[in-house]
């Protein structure tokens, strides 16, 4: 067994994988057996009691992580004119028109995050078959098709999060990484818990949060309590 499958097996042993922790002991743990060389990621995994397959159980929605996710996004808006030259000063990487959208055409695709003003989308329409399958096409639900420029770019370079349950129930956040500490991933889980029992579809039925997980890049899920996590985003 190599070095890194040692230290796995010495972090696995302090994990009781029966166990469901509540989430203040869930956050210290993982800090506990985090065990990378490199500054890992934090994620947080909920199992939703939704069909994803109907319209009206879907849940997608956005969260402003308070101590921001610990990465540094590439964002890039489609605008003219003002609208451009306010993207600009709220300190957007990228910003154009015509010449943007003509240059991802050719391939090019440097960028985590893409805003659009209203009008602008009839030609960035034009690249969903590229931008659609990455996650990367704005979109009006989750604020990224507007004319509020200036605000959408901050609350990204802020820690503004995107997350949509997946086909088998399932929804990963991330919120933070390993160097922040248990405060600040305490209250960006939180955070995260909040919005996603806040954003429950009426018509979902039974228990909600059916599952909750956090997990570090490199290591295992850390199973949380739901009953913890419902009882901190009241």
């Amino acid at each position: 067994m190599g070095k890194r499958g040692k230290k796995y097996t010495e972090a696995l042993k302090k994990v009781d994988r029966t166990k469901r922790y509540d989430l203040e002991d869930g956050v210290k743990l993982l800090m506990d057996t985090a065990h990378a060389k490199f500054d890992e990621g934090v994620d947080v995994a909920v199992r939703l009691g939704v069909d994803p397959k109907k319209p009206d159980q879907m849940v997608r929605g956005t969260a402003v992580l308070p101590h921001g996710t610990g990465k540094k996004v590439k964002v890039l808006v489609f605008a003219k004119g003002q609208k451009e030259k306010e993207a600009q000063d709220a300190g957007a990487d990228y910003v154009g028109a015509e010449d943007l959208i003509e240059k991802i055409s050719h391939g090019w695709l440097d960028f985590d995050k893409a805003i659009a003003t209203p009008d602008m989308m009839g030609a960035v329409s034009k690249l969903g078959k590229i931008l659609g399958p990455r996650g990367l096409m704005p979109n009006p639900k989750v604020g990224t098709v507007t004319f509020d420029v200036a605000k959408a770019v901050k609350e990204i370079k802020a820690g503004k999060v995107e997350f949509k349950v997946e086909k088998a129930g399932i929804v990963h956040i991330p919120v933070g990484k390993v160097s922040f500490g248990f405060d600040k991933l305490l209250e960006n889980a939180r955070t995260v818990l909040e919005v996603i029992v806040r954003v429950k579809p009426p018509t979902s039925k039974g228990i909600y949060l059916r599952s909750i997980a956090l997990s570090t890049t490199m290591g295992f899920g850390i199973k949380i309590d739901p009953l913890s996590a419902r009882s901190v985003t009241k």
